[in-house]
């Protein structure tokens, strides 16, 4: 089982800067590279609701799952 986040996606589509976002979230730019980077073992519904505003997304937008056979093609 495998979440993908694809927040750097919606940044490309909204035209925003990971420092940007971090900012507009009161995030630190390294724990959004470490959601962005697929790294994060969880995230905070406060984080993902502030993600959501900021991009102006759905969660589903951000999280996508896909089964572990599917990963690799």
């Amino acid at each position: 089982m495998a979440i993908i986040v694809n927040i750097d996606v919606m940044m490309a589509k909204r035209k925003m800067s990971a420092g940007e976002l971090a900012e507009k979230i009161n995030l630190t730019p390294a724990n959004l590279s470490i959601l962005k980077n697929n790294k994060a073992k969880a995230i905070r519904f406060s984080t993902l609701e502030a993600l959501c505003k900021a991009l102006d997304c759905q969660p589903a937008d951000l999280l996508e799952y896909r089964e572990d056979d599917k990963l690799d093609g």
